[in-house]
């Protein structure tokens, strides 16, 4: 009950001395973001708004550029998520399941999810764009 007490009090008063230390420094600065990194988001949410519209001028239509746009991002942040997600289920197939056979192949069901989940986000913009470019007509 005694260690319980400390440790309690240790943890209250640390996080006391970070909430004290962190108010302080907002409220020295009355700037969360400095003007070189709110510089940096305005150009990073222009090229984007850019893009968005050279998507919709490619496709010629709003809908279509904005599915481009999104299977786009899609197809970009599908890559390491999935590999994140293969090493996941490499670690559960030959790491802990040598030990465990019902780990072993829940790892080698997540692999084969993980690779056809990848293989689909990166074919899926391509058949569109064919799709739109050529079956519209």
């Amino acid at each position: 009950m005694r260690k319980t007490a400390v440790i309690i009090a240790i943890i209250t008063l640390v996080m006391l001395f970070f909430g004290l230390f962190i108010n302080n420094n907002v409220y020295a600065t009355d700037k969360i973001i400095d003007e070189e990194t709110e510089s940096q988001l305005i150009q990073i949410k222009e090229n984007s708004a850019k893009s968005l519209e050279d998507y919709k001028e490619k496709y010629g239509s709003d809908a279509y550029g904005l599915t481009a746009y999104i299977l786009n991002l899609v197809r970009i942040y599908s890559i390491p998520l999935c590999f994140l997600l293969i090493a996941i289920s490499a670690i559960h197939q030959y790491v802990i399941g040598i030990r465990k056979l019902d780990t072993q192949e829940r790892g080698l069901a997540l692999m084969v999810t993980s690779i056809t989940i990848l293989i689909i986000c990166q074919v899926l913009p391509l058949a569109f764009a064919i799709i739109v470019k050529f079956g519209r007509g």
